[in-house]
C-alpha cells in the first residue's frame, strides 16, 4: 500500500503530569525535512523527536508542534527573576527610543516570554518526555493511517490512467499497419504526378526505409512495460515515490518519440494524448511517499 506525503493528525494524552497535545502536517517533499516546535520544558525532547519521525516517515516535509498543559496539582510556576530583569531592561531600552509613543508594558506579555515562567518540579523530567513520546507515536499512527487513506486515493487516480496509457498504446499498435499501407499508397501517387521514372525495387527500397523511420512498435512495447512497472509498484507499496517518478520520466520520453515518428493526424492526436495523461500521473506521483 503506498502512502501520500499530505496528511495532518492531532493527538492528545491527558495525565497526572498534565495534556500533551501534538499536531503533525506533512507536506510532499524531495526528502524528509523535519521542523519541530516544543515548549520550553520539553526542549530536551528534540533529538528523540527527530529520531522517531525518521523511522515513522521516509519522505515529506513535517511540520510537529507540541503544546503541553501542566497539572495544576503537580506543577507550580516560578518566575525567572534573571531573564525577567534581562527582559525588562530591554523592554526600556526600547521605551527609551519610543518616547511619548511607548505604551506601559503588559506583565502577562512579560510572562509569555520563553524562559520567563520556569516549573518548580525538575524531578520529573524524565516521565514528561516519556509521556510526550507517547502522546506522538499515537500522533504518528495516525498521521501514518491518514497518509495511506491519502495514498490510496492517489493510486486510484494513477490506476485510471495508466490504464488510459496501455489503451492508447494498443490503438495505435492497432492501427499501425493500415497507417503504414495508406502512407505507402499516398507516397506512390506523389511520386507518380511528379512524373519522374522510377524503378519499382528503388522506389520499394525507399518505402521500406521511410517505413522503419516512422516505426513506433518498440516505443508502443516499452510504454506497455512501464504501465506493468507502475502497476507493480503500486500493488508493491512502501516508498516507491521515486521509482515511480522515474518511471513517468520514461513514459514521458516514449510519447515524446512516439509523436515523433507521428505519420498521420491520428498518431499525432493519440500522442497528445498520451502525453495528457502522464502529466497527470506526474502531477498524482509527486505527493506519493
Amino acid at each position: 500500500m503506498i502512502s501520500s506525503m499530505t496528511a495532518f493528525a492531532r493527538s492528545t494524552r491527558s495525565g497526572a503530569l498534565g495534556e500533551f497535545t501534538w499536531e503533525l502536517r506533512s507536506v510532499n517533499h524531495r526528502y524528509l525535512e523535519l521542523s519541530l516546535r516544543l515548549p520550553d520544558a520539553l526542549r530536551s525532547l528534540e533529538p528523540r523527536v527527530r529520531e522517531l519521525a525518521a523511522r515513522e516517515v521516509h519522505r515529506g516535509k513535517l511540520d510537529l508542534g507540541l503544546r503541553y498543559v501542566a497539572a495544576s496539582e503537580v506543577q507550580a510556576l516560578n518566575v525567572n527573576e534573571t531573564a525577567l530583569a534581562a527582559l525588562l531592561a530591554a523592554a526600556n531600552q526600547v521605551r527609551s527610543h519610543l518616547g511619548a509613543h511607548a505604551a506601559s508594558l503588559n506583565p502577562l506579555d512579560l510572562l509569555r516570554w520563553p524562559g520567563v515562567v520556569q516549573s518548580t518540579d525538575t524531578g520529573n523530567q524524565e516521565a514528561l518526555e516519556t509521556e510526550a513520546l507517547h502522546a506522538l507515536t499515537t500522533a504518528f499512527g495516525e498521521l501514518k493511517a491518514a497518509r495511506r487513506r491519502e495514498g490510496e486515493r492517489l493510486a486510484e487516480l494513477i490506476e485510471e490512467r495508466a490504464a488510459g496509457v496501455l489503451t492508447l498504446a494498443e490503438t495505435i499498435g492497432t492501427r499501425m499497419p493500415a497507417i503504414r499501407d495508406a502512407w505507402r499508397d499516398k507516397l506512390r501517387e506523389r511520386i507518380a504526378a511528379l512524373g519522374v521514372p522510377l524503378e519499382p525495387a528503388r522506389l520499394e527500397q525507399e518505402l521500406v526505409l521511410a517505413a522503419q523511420k516512422g516505426d513506433i512498435a518498440e516505443e508502443l512495447d516499452r510504454l506497455a512495460i512501464h504501465v506493468k512497472e507502475i502497476r507493480a509498484s503500486l500493488t508493491q507499496g512502501g516508498a516507491v515515490g521515486r521509482r515511480l517518478d522515474f518511471l513517468m520520466q520514461e513514459l514521458g520520453r516514449e510519447a515524446n518519440t512516439v509523436g515523433s515518428k507521428a505519420m498521420d493526424m491520428d498518431v499525432t492526436q493519440a500522442a497528445i494524448g498520451l502525453k495528457v495523461l502522464i502529466e497527470q500521473m506526474r502531477e498524482q506521483v509527486q505527493n506519493i511517499e
